[in-house]
Order: structure tokens, then C-alpha cells, then sequence
């Protein structure tokens, strides 16, 4: 549609003008009036303003005075870890030039040796790593070796003792849920951030960014945002008892479920990092068959083996896979239980493997044709099947 312009004569641009000026003052003296009408008649500025006086705090609770003394001991531990990384361009070459930054998490001492744990994720992929101290001194790290079924690092910092505090390791095996813990960490590159909360339960599984089942872990309401990976959940004592580690989140942000790695875990593992360099994940050597077999053989738990592996720790134990029966049916063994903890399924049984180490004598119940017997299995390494 098409609008024709409009014009206006000079004559009758004067008295609109007047008439202008005439509404902006009546408008300024309504303004006033009703300045004057809403602060009853006093002026907006006043120039006797003084601070406030200010309220007493008082003596703080026995609940903060906790809180503050478990920071306060704990913080010279917690560091910040900031990564760079080469950059490919969009034809996958190497772009040459400075490092980019790739990302940041947190990490805490581990002992005087200037060892440092974090999340294996939080260093994956990176070319340098830089650990800055509670102090904000920072150093050059080097990897000294990872984990990833555990989503465990170690890194290694070769600064002054004097100036590394290595963290207080208490124990996970007899948490409950309802105890209090405390998370500190860098969220958003925020430096020595506390977050506090409970236990909301315990023996968690879930996958990493690489597909592995990590199990055992610890559930909190604590709040753990992006940046807190690798940083330390504490107890009511200030010991270490989980590495922060993965968030239930659609948003990515914190939504109240945390998980984080039970410190038994980590007091297991980080030594064998530290001592050769990797830790790679326990197995057996078998197949597992559709779980449909379960209700064929009237069982609601258990590992159906589906196939075993030629020469393998779980053949030598003397597992057998699907075959068929003298009866004609076919049939295969189930683990119910590893070591005495039930299986419920292929993840199960992959993170009670786990808790084992390889060569050690791992006890199997296993239901074999309408009756369980018990074996003996000694599991390998992953990588000794790819060799």
C-alpha cells in the first residue's frame, strides 16, 4: 500500500509550534505537581545522606565455623589447570602458530612430589598444561600418565615443597547418603569456589565422553559446573573422598546431581599411574549374549556369556558360552556375582572387573544348567587382547 506525503502551510506550522510549547510546559507542570503530590512535598535530593550504621554480625553457627575451617585447610590443595592444543583447519592440517587454548578444570595435589590429579577429560587432547597454585604461582606440568576407563590424570609439577600442600585422603567405602560434603573447584574459571551439599547416593554408574562405564561413584547435590571437573569432594572431616567428575544437566550447567569418583577408586589407581604410566581396564575375555536368554533360563539377574575367547582368562576359569545341551536346548553360563557383589548386567560386570587387579584371583558365581558353581578367573589387561 502507498501513502500519499503530507505538507503543512507556514501560517498553521506557527500555531502548531505554539500549541507545542504550550503542552510541554503544561506537561512540566504536571510532572512537578505530581512530584511535589507523590513525595508529599520534599525535594528528591538530600544533601545530609550518611551511611548507614551497621548491624552487629554476631557470633557465626558451629555449622559455619565447619565450613570455613574445611575451606581454609583445603584450599591450598585445590589448583586450577588451563590447557592449549594445536588447532586443524576445516582440511584437517595442522594450523601453525601459537597454542590455543583449549580448556580449564581443576586438579589437587596429590603429595609433596608436586603430583597433581585431575580428570582425565580435563587434559585429553591438550599439547601444554599450565597448574596454578592457591598462592597464584603457575607451572609448566607434564603428564606423567592417565587412566581413562576411570577418567583419572596424573600431571607433575616441579615446584618447591614448601609451597605444596598435599590433600588429607579419608576412605569411601562406608559413605551414606545424607552426609554433608563439600566441592572446590574453579566453575567458569572461577578460582577456589566452595559449593556445599549431601550425599544423594551412592554406587552411581555412568559413561564417559569415551563410552566407558565408571562405577561406584559417589551422587551429590553439590553444586559442580563446568570448570570443576578434577576438583576434590570432601566430608565433614575435610578428607578427600570423590573427584568431582560428571553433572546430569540437559543444560550443561549444574542441576543438583553430581557424580564423582569414590577415592578408594582413586587411591588405587593414582599410584599405578604413577608408577607406569597408564592404567588400562581389566577384562575376561568373552562375548555377552542377548539378555533374553535370562528368562529362557528363569533368571531376572545376571551376565549371559554369549561366546568365550580362545586362550583367554575367562577359558582357562573354564566359562563356557552358548552351546547346546545333552538335552538338545541350548543353554550358556550366567555370572550372578563377582567376587560376591551381583551383577545386574554387562556394565556391572565390567566395573566390579575393574575393581581388580590384573593377574589377581577373582571368584565367579555362575549358574550353569539349572545350578550355580563356582570359578576362579584371572583377568588381563584390555590391551592384552589387541596385541
Amino acid at each position: 500500500m502507498h501513502f500519499a506525503s503530507a505538507t503543512t502551510s507556514p501560517a498553521l506550522r506557527g500555531v502548531l509550534t505554539a500549541a507545542g510549547i504550550g503542552l510541554v510546559v503544561l506537561l512540566a507542570v504536571v510532572g512537578a505537581a505530581t512530584v511535589v503530590d507523590r513525595f508529599g512535598g520534599r525535594a528528591l535530593l538530600d544533601p545530609d545522606a550518611v551511611p548507614r550504621s551497621v548491624t552487629p554480625r554476631g557470633d557465626l553457627s558451629d555449622q559455619e565455623r565447619t565450613t570455613i575451617e574445611i575451606f581454609q585447610a583445603a584450599a591450598p590443595s585445590v589448583v586450577h589447570i588451563d590447557t592449549s592444543s594445536r588447532r586443524l583447519d576445516e582440511l584437517g592440517k595442522l594450523v601453525l602458530g601459537d597454542l590455543w587454548p583449549e580448556g580449564s578444570g581443576s586438579g589437587f595435589l596429590w603429595d609433596v612430589e608436586g603430583h597433581v590429579v585431575t580428570n582425565n577429560h580435563v587434559i585429553r587432547g591438550a599439547r601444554t598444561c599450565v597448574v596454578t597454585l592457591a598462592d597464584r604461582s603457575q607451572w609448566s606440568a607434564t603428564l606423567i600418565g592417565t587412566a581413562p576407563s576411570f577418567d583419572l590424570a596424573v600431571l607433575r609439577i616441579d615446584a618447591p615443597r614448601a609451597q605444596l600442600r598435599q590433600i588429607a585422603v579419608g576412605e569411601s567405602s562406608d559413605l551414606l547418603v545424607g552426609q554433608q560434603v563439600f566441592a572446590i573447584g574453579n566453575p567458569f574459571g572461577l578460582d577456589q569456589t566452595l559449593t556445599t551439599g549431601v550425599i544423594s547416593g551412592v554406587d552411581r554408574t555412568v559413561r564417559t565422553e569415551l563410552g566407558e562405564v565408571v562405577g561406584g561413584l559417589i551422587q551429590s547435590d553439590a553444586a559442580i559446573n563446568p570448570g570443576n571437573s578434577g576438583g576434590p569432594l570432601l566430608d565433614s572431616a575435610g578428607r578427600l573422598i570423590g573427584v568431582n567428575t560428571a553433572i546430569l544437566s540437559p543444560s550443561g550447567a549444574s542441576a543438583g546431581v553430581g557424580f564423582s569418583i569414590p577415592v578408594d577408586t582413586v587411591n588405587r589407581i593414582v599410584p599405578q599411574i604413577i608408577q607406569t604410566g597408564a592404567v588400562g581396564r581389566t577384562a575376561i575375555g568373552v562375548f555377552i549374549a542377548n539378555r533374553g536368554l535370562l528368562l529362557d533360563l528363569g533368571l531376572d539377574h545376571g551376565v549371559p556369556i554369549g561366546e568365550v575367547v580362545p586362550g583367554s582368562p575367562a577359558e582357562v576359569a573354564g566359562l563356557r558360552g552358548l552351546h547346546m545341551s545333552d538335552s538338545g536346548s541350548v543353554v550358556a553360563d550366567v555370572v550372578l556375582e563377582v567376587a560376591g557383589m551381583p551383577v545386574r548386567n554387562r556394565d556391572d560386570l565390567v566395573v566390579e572387573l575393574s575393581e581388580h587387579e590384573p593377574g589377581s584371583a577373582v571368584p565367579l558365581l555362575v549358574w550353569r544348567e539349572g545350578r550355580e558353581v563356582e570359578l576362579t578367573v584371572r583377568p588381563v589387561t584390555v590391551e592384552s587382547f589387541e596385541r
